[in-house]
C-alpha cells in the first residue's frame, strides 16, 4: 500500500519529534496532523533512503523528497507475520523495540513482503481483537499539561465600576505535578503564548511534550484522531525545541494530570482569594504568585517531599534547555499575491517578488517585522506598517518596466500635465488630492495622461476641462476623462447653465444693466 505524500515540512518535522524526542508514530502523527501510518512509512523510508540523522545543511527540500518517495516493488510476499510474538515484543521493558524494527526483520525474512503502512495497519486490526489495557505512566521531565481553569477571578475597573473576569492558565509537570498558574485578560491566541513563555522562564527549562486540550487558539481543528495545531503555537514550540501533542477529544486520560491540577489550583489559589479585590491584572498576578509558591512548596500528604523537590530531583534533570532568548510573537496568515505583486496584510499593502503574482504564500506578523513565506522559504521582509491602505514596495520586487515608472515624483507629474495645458494641471492636481498616498496618485495621473497616445493634447485638454466643469466640480478619476474622449464629448459644446435653476428672474436687474449709460441710479 503506497504511502500517503506529504509535505517536505512535515517530513522534517517528522524526523526532528522522531529522533530528538523519540515520540512514537501515533504521538507524531497526532502533533502533525498526518495518521500514524503515514509517519511510519515516511521513517521508513528514510531508513532505506541512505540518509542520516541530522540532515546535511545543503539536502534541499526537493532532494530530500526525491530519496524519501522511491518507486515500489510490483511484486509482493503475502507472509502474514506473527502478531502475538510483534506484540509480545513491543511491550518488553528491557528493549527499545520499535514497530519500524519488527517490521525490518519481517522484511528481511521476506524481502517481498508486505510494506511498512499495511504491517502497522494490520496489527491495529489485529489489536482491535484483543482487550485493550492502558496505564499511564509519567516519565521523567517529559510532558507538561497545560489548560485554562474553569473558574474566573473578576478585575473591577476603578473609574467606571466595569467587570472584567480574568482568565486563569495552569501547567502542570506529569511527573512532579509541579504548578504554574497565571491570570490574564482573555483566552487569545496572545495570551495563551505569554503564558507559556511565562511557564518556560519560571521552571528555567522546557518539557519535552506540550499536552494541551483542544483549545481553539492552541488547536486550529479539533479531531479525534488527528488535530491541527495553530501555526504561532506550533512555531513557538520549535522555537523552544518541544513537541506538541494534544489530548484526544473524549480521552480523559489523556488530561487527567491537568484536571486535576486545576481542581487543586481552584481549591488551594482562587477560593483563598475570593474575598479579595482586584483592579488590575498585576495585582492578581502578585497574589497568585504567593499561593503559587505555598503550593509547590507544601509537602505532600502521602508521599516524601514536595512539589518543588520532586521537580528539582527528577524533572529538571531530564528537561530541555532554555533558548538563548524567549520566543517573539508572530501571528501567521494566509495571502494571495495580487496582480500588483502585493499581498494585503491587516490592511496594508507589502510587495513580494513579481515572479509570484497569483501565488499562494503565507505571512508572519510581529510587532515590528512582517515576513512572507513561499513553499516554506522566506521570499520578503518588511518593516511593518500600521497605515490602512497604505503601500511599502521594494525595488528588487519590481518587473524593469515598473521601475522606470517609480521615478516619477508627483511634481514630476505636474510639471508634464501642466505642459498639455491648465485643464489637464488642474486634472492631475485633483487626482493627486484625492489619494492619501501620493504613490497611489501618481498612479492614476500617469493613466491620464497616458491618453496622449490615443487622442491629441488638444483633445485631452478639452476632456480635462469639461470633467472639471461638471456638476460635481471636480474629477473622481482618470476614466472619467477616459469615458469623455471615448464618447466624443469633447468635440461637443457644453451645455449651457440653467439660469433659472441659478436664481436668475427676467425682472431682476443684472450687471450689464447698471454698466450701460442712461441707466436709473
Amino acid at each position: 500500500m503506497p504511502a500517503e505524500r506529504i509535505e517536505v515540512r512535515n517530513i522534517r518535522e517528522i524526523l526532528r519529534l522522531r529522533f530528538e524526542h523519540k515520540l512514537s508514530h501515533r504521538d507524531i502523527g497526532q502533533s502533525i496532523n498526518k495518521s500514524p501510518s503515514t509517519v511510519g512509512e515516511t521513517l521508513a523510508k528514510f531508513a532505506v533512503s541512505g540518509l542520516s540523522w541530522p540532515l546535511s545543511g545543503d539536502l534541499d527540500d526537493g532532494s530530500l523528497e526525491a530519496k524519501l518517495y522511491l518507486k515500489a516493488p510490483d511484486e509482493m510476499d503475502p507472509a502474514i507475520p506473527d502478531w502475538v510474538a510483534v506484540n509480545k515484543d513491543l511491550r518488553r521493558r528491557d528493549f527499545h523495540v520499535t514497530r519500524l524494527q519488527l517490521w525490518k526483520e519481517y522484511r528481511e525474512t521476506h524481502p517481498k513482503g508486505f510494506e511498512y503502512s499495511w504491517f502497522c495497519q494490520e496489527f491495529e486490526r489485529w489489536l482491535d481483537t484483543i482487550e485493550p489495557v492502558m496505564r499511564q505512566v509519567h516519565k521523567f521531565g517529559q510532558k507538561c499539561y497545560v489548560d485554562y481553569a474553569g473558574d474566573t477571578v473578576p478585575l473591577i475597573n476603578g473609574v467606571t465600576g466595569e467587570v472584567t473576569e480574568a482568565q486563569i492558565f495552569v501547567a502542570a509537570m506529569g511527573a512532579s505535578n509541579y504548578t504554574f498558574v497565571k491570570a490574564s485578560l482573555t483566552q487569545s491566541l496572545f495570551d495563551w503564548i505569554s503564558a507559556h513563555a511565562e511557564m518556560f522562564r519560571y521552571f528555567g527549562v522546557c518539557p519535552h511534550i506540550l499536552v494541551p486540550d483542544n483549545l481553539r487558539c492552541g488547536v486550529t481543528k479539533s479531531e479525534f484522531y488527528e488535530p491541527a495545531i495553530n501555526p504561532t503555537y506550533n512555531e513557538m514550540a520549535k522555537h523552544y525545541g518541544v513537541a506538541v501533542l494534544p489530548a484526544r477529544v473524549m480521552k480523559p486520560t489523556d488530561k487527567a494530570r491537568v484536571e486535576g491540577a486545576v481542581l487543586i489550583v481552584e481549591r488551594e489559589i482562587l477560593a483563598p482569594l475570593r474575598n479579595r479585590t482586584f483592579f488590575d491584572i498585576n495585582s492578581l498576578n502578585e497574589a497568585i504568585d504567593e499561593r503559587q509558591e505555598l503550593l509547590n512548596n507544601r509537602p505532600f500528604q502521602t508521599l516524601p517531599g514536595s512539589r518543588r523537590e520532586a521537580f528539582e530531583r527528577d524533572d529538571r534533570p531530564a528537561m530541555l534547555a532554555l533558548p538563548s532568548r524567549p520566543y517573539d510573537f508572530g501571528l501567521w496568515r494566509k495571502a494571495r499575491v495580487h496582480i500588483d505583486y502585493h499581498v494585503q496584510v491587516e490592511g496594508h499593502y507589502y510587495s513580494v517578488p513579481h515572479r509570484l503574482v497569483r501565488e499562494a504564500v503565507e505571512v508572519r506578523l510581529t510587532a515590528g517585522v512582517v515576513e512572507v513565506f513561499h513553499l516554506n522559504v522566506r521570499v520578503a521582509g518588511h518593516k511593518r506598517s500600521y497605515v490602512k491602505g497604505g503601500c511599502t514596495t521594494l525595488d528588487e520586487h519590481m518587473p524593469s518596466h515598473h521601475k522606470a515608472v517609480k521615478d516619477w515624483t508627483p511634481a514630476k507629474v505636474l510639471e508634464w500635465a501642466a505642459a498639455v495645458g491648465a485643464s489637464t494641471a488642474a486634472a492631475a492636481k485633483q487626482l493627486l488630492g484625492r489619494r492619501d498616498h501620493p504613490e497611489q496618485g501618481v498612479r492614476s495621473c500617469l493613466g491620464l495622461l497616458s491618453l496622449r497616445k490615443t487622442y491629441t493634447n488638444e483633445r485631452l485638454e478639452e476632456a480635462c476641462k469639461r470633467a472639471l466643469a461638471n456638476d460635481s466640480g471636480g474629477i473622481y478619476s482618470y476614466k472619467t476623462v477616459k469615458n469623455i474622449l471615448e464618447k466624443n464629448l469633447d468635440v461637443t459644446p457644453l451645455p449651457r447653465p440653467d439660469l433659472r435653476s441659478a436664481g436668475h428672474h427676467e425682472n431682476i436687474r443684472g450687471e450689464q444693466y447698471y454698466s450701460e449709460a442712461g441707466a436709473p441710479c
